[in-house]
């Protein structure tokens, strides 16, 4: 079983690889929103604790069994438009009831393998923001289909995660690309309390639905938000399995790329990664570091000059891949490679937006949104390291990783965040 799972982390391993270069998504501006309105003096809601995320205050759920429309018949997939020949796997997509007295929805795309689904473990995707589609991150990353430069065709992913693991992904909180509400106050009050629950509650009510992977291996993965999302998670997970009379849910480990985890060393790993990469200059990197201490509006307006210098010296480039081109949206003027993987296409989510708003895509994928959005965003702790040190002394595999051309999460972000665990370090 060691060997198995061994096996089965050096694939992944392999296809992350890929995905670290190669990454697409829009998480970059409203990452950058959410940023800087954490230093505004108007910053976003705040929740300076993780307390909320405990027994005492109602996280654990005594039953979240909800009544269902969809199936698991209902939910596959016949074929996608102008998906390519040859597809070897089995797809399904959806909703399932999270609330139903709210009539809230989340919306799925889950991806067998094409070998060995049936002992392949199970990982769940989230892509950050927040407020961000996992659709970007299926269609631009890591799912078997990436979108043709037409918005109308699809061509084969050689370094899909399915390869090796089955795959969902999941568009939450409400709101978020096709996931809906029918109570309109359910979107002033999205955080991350809100998801987390209704994650959870999605986890249990997919397992009813796909039976057959309640006893698999459960690994949650995401980028960028996600560093809040996957772990606040996976600790409701562990905290609703103590409870008898809950679906156990088989989570193994964690996986977070260039994640949000903590606000004042993602902010300062920014900012001194912008300076040594050469696009801050020594002087703006002094100010920084003199006035600001990200204070949630209470830093001196000294802080928040040299911020806007920060950003002006930076300039225009790609966010999330420093050295790569920026898309123009001229389409007469892109250039790229049709149906290869291997070549960076800057404008790729521009394609997914024309391909899933297309009548017969959404009819393919059992939509009831006829209008797909990349990003949509209350309460947000500035910090969930503790969660993260609880969740290793529960035994949990937890694994942080970072690329090093995305200056929105960069790895100095990573690496001053995972200094504050101050964690014993091995030699093997």
């Amino acid at each position: 079983m060691k060997r198995v799972a061994y096996t089965w982390m050096l694939l992944f391993m392999c296809l992350l690889g890929h995905l670290i270069i190669y990454g697409e998504a829009n998480e970059a501006e409203a990452l950058d929103n959410f940023l800087k309105s954490r230093l505004s003096k108007k910053p976003s809601p705040v929740v300076h604790s993780w307390a909320w995320l405990n027994e005492k205050t109602g996280n654990i759920y005594p039953n979240y069994i909800q009544p269902q429309d969809g199936s698991m018949e209902t939910d596959k997939i016949g074929a996608l438009p102008g998906q390519p020949n040859g597809v070897d796997f089995n797809h399904y997509s959806g909703y399932v009831t999270v609330d139903s007295k709210a009539g809230r929805a989340l919306f799925y795309y889950f991806v067998e393998s094409p070998d060995n689904s049936s002992t392949n473990p199970l990982v769940l995707w989230l892509n950050g923001g927040p407020g961000c589609s996992s659709l970007i991150g299926a269609m631009t990353e890591l799912s078997p289909f990436r979108v043709n430069n037409d918005g109308e065709t699809l061509f084969r992913n050689n370094f899909a995660w399915n390869n090796v693991a089955n795959i969902i992904f999941l568009e939450s909180p409400a709101r978020v690309g096709f996931s809906y509400s029918n109570t309109s106050s359910d979107y002033q009050h999205t955080g991350d309390k809100s998801t987390a629950k209704d994650a959870y509650a999605f986890l249990v009510n997919w397992l009813e639905r796909f039976p057959q992977y309640k006893t698999r291996d459960l690994y949650i993965t995401g980028e960028s938000y996600a560093g809040h999302y996957v772990p606040q998670l996976a600790y409701t997970i562990f905290l609703n399995n103590k409870n008898t009379n809950q679906t156990l849910i088989n989570l193994k480990g964690i996986a977070v790329g260039n994640g949000w985890i903590d606000d004042r060393t993602n902010a300062l790993g920014r900012f001194d990664y912008l300076w040594t990469h050469a696009l801050n200059s020594d002087e703006t990197n002094k100010g920084i570091h003199t006035y600001c201490h990200y204070l949630n509006g209470k830093d001196p307006k000294e802080c928040g000059n040299f911020i806007s210098k920060a950003y002006n010296e930076f300039g225009d480039i790609d966010r999330d891949n420093i050295y790569a081109p920026l898309c123009q949206q001229d389409s007469s003027s892109i250039q790229t490679s049709y149906g290869l993987v291997s070549n960076f296409d800057q404008c790729s989510k521009h394609y997914l937006y024309s391909y899933l708003n297309r009548a017969e895509i959404q009819t393919a994928l059992h939509t009831k949104v006829s209008k797909w959005d990349l990003c949509s965003w209350s309460d947000s702790p500035t910090i969930v390291l503790p969660i993260i040190k609880n969740l290793m002394a529960s035994g949990l595999k937890i694994w942080l990783y970072s690329g090093d051309v995305d200056v929105v999460v960069p790895i100095t972000s990573t690496r001053y965040a995972i200094n504050k665990l101050k964690l014993p370090v091995k030699t093997p």
